[in-house]
């Protein structure tokens, strides 16, 4: 069935922007394989409801617990109290980026020659979940060293296996869901997400860490969130009916693969660009496991006050990424990239004017607003480049080019800090994207343009 064709009325067929067409389009000469790709079509629009359904409470349940670990607030301030260390708090951050600097690869590797991705899913998922579950053993059962060397080495595997779970839903999400359904999808499932671990994050400061629940309050918070993502895990299981694609690449040896890495980047001329601009913006993640620190030390916070600045900077997200999400849709994802990557330097300067706790609110409103932006605009720009072939390789890439720069640069963080203050860091962290900004206007064009003018 050609583009053209007006499909019968009991037949779902992909939008013109569905990258699923990509591959229809190149094989439009070949009927069989034609006929593959309107089945292969058919297949995601009649179980659209149901696999967006699943997306949603997997996004939704796993986002609230991961963001109690990866929210620029509890696990900063917990490394410090346990290290006293600014670089060490560095490092952890810089271990959970070096997991997740090859398991992409690896995970990539791993299933784009697969029919069906979710059995890799669960085990590298429920794998990443072991870990926070570890988290909250430590600090139960260890303390002094003991207890910082365990929560190093569980960060690190923690990044492991988040780096290669990134490839792996990444492509699911890419293979039932149309692209101009995903920015909705992420739109909802993080603003309900972000709303209810906002309000987590507050009741955590409050009521679980203050009084040290349990005799370990931030072990508690961890098991929380340990709960909350297989909860979510569980509902996609049960959930989605994925697609068997039409076209699968051989299996290949990972150094081979590795080998086609350059031609893969020059495949598409906007892709190279695209992962600069990404290691300058995550160059500039230096400054984040600091945030919550400088501000705690400028003007001594609770833990209550620290629940607070969780809920700003959680919050934020909630009410954006709606509008990430719906602007996304309609005008592709650069436009999101672009404007986050504004109001992160702009947040980051309000955070260096720090007077009262109003400002300190303000900061990390726009702080979580625009690194949620910049997160969904890059986990959805590079599903738009290229051919669905190559994605599960084009998001490992990307996924081992900002765990490069990510690992190195909370190092050089912690280390600024300790020579120089919280505000040299944060001052290098602005130029980085004051540089990413520049790039994305004059060397990245939107993918979706140029997508739509081939078709």
């Amino acid at each position: 069935m050609s583009r053209d064709d007006t499909p019968p009325a009991t037949q779902h067929v992909a939008p013109p922007d569905d990258p699923a067409a990509t591959s229809a389009t190149a094989s439009q000469t070949d009927p069989e394989a034609e006929a593959r790709e309107a089945e292969y079509e058919r297949f995601v629009w009649d179980n659209l409801k149901r696999n967006y359904i699943g997306n949603y409470l997997h996004g939704m349940l796993g986002m609230t617990g991961f963001r109690l670990i990866n929210a620029p607030t509890f696990m900063p301030v917990y490394i410090h109290m346990i290290s006293g260390s600014n670089t060490i708090v560095g490092l952890a951050q810089a271990l959970q980026q070096v997991g997740g600097i090859i398991s992409p690869i690896f995970g990539a590797n791993a299933i784009e020659h697969r029919k069906k991705v979710m059995p890799a899913a669960l085990w590298m998922g429920g794998l990443g979940r072991v870990q926070i579950v570890g988290m909250a053993a430590a600090g139960w059962f260890l303390q002094g060293q003991s207890l910082v060397y365990a929560m190093l080495a569980l960060l690190f595997l923690f990044g492991v296996f988040m780096g290669a779970q990134r490839v792996v839903f990444g492509m699911l999400m890419a293979k039932v869901i149309p692209l101009s359904r995903r920015g909705r999808l992420q739109a909802w499932r993080n603003a309900t997400g972000g709303l209810i671990a906002a309000v987590l994050a507050w009741a955590a400061g409050k009521y679980i860490i203050e009084p040290d629940m349990f005799g370990h309050g931030y072990s508690v918070t961890f098991m929380l969130a340990a709960v909350l993502t297989t909860l979510g895990l569980w509902a996609l299981q049960v959930l989605l009916r994925e697609p068997e694609p039409p076209n699968l690449p051989a299996k290949a040896r990972l150094r081979d693969r590795v080998r086609d890495f350059p031609a893969l980047i020059r495949s598409d001329p906007g892709f190279g660009p695209f992962l600069l601009v990404q290691m300058l913006a995550t160059s500039s993640r230096m400054a984040v496991p600091f945030y919550a620190l400088y501000a705690t030390s400028s003007m001594g916070l609770s833990g209550a006050i620290l629940g607070l600045l969780a809920l700003a900077y959680l919050g934020a997200d909630t009410l954006s990424n709606l509008l990430w999400g719906y602007m996304g849709d309609r005008t592709g994802f650069r436009h999101v990239l672009l404007i986050s990557l504004v109001m992160w330097i702009l947040a980051t300067v309000i955070l260096l004017m720090l007077q009262t706790p109003a400002v300190l609110f303000i900061a990390f409103f726009g702080l979580g607003a625009a690194q949620s932006g910049y997160m969904m605009a890059a986990q959805t720009m590079i599903l738009e480049f290229g051919n669905r072939e190559e994605m599960p390789m084009r998001i490992a890439i990307s996924s081992s080019a900002e765990g490069i720069t990510a690992s190195i640069s909370p190092i050089v963080g912690g280390l600024v800090a300790d020579a120089l203050g919280y505000p040299a860091v944060f001052g290098i962290s602005i130029g980085f994207l004051v540089l990413g900004l520049v790039c994305l206007v004059f060397m990245v064009k939107e993918p979706r343009n140029r997508k739509l003018s081939e078709v």
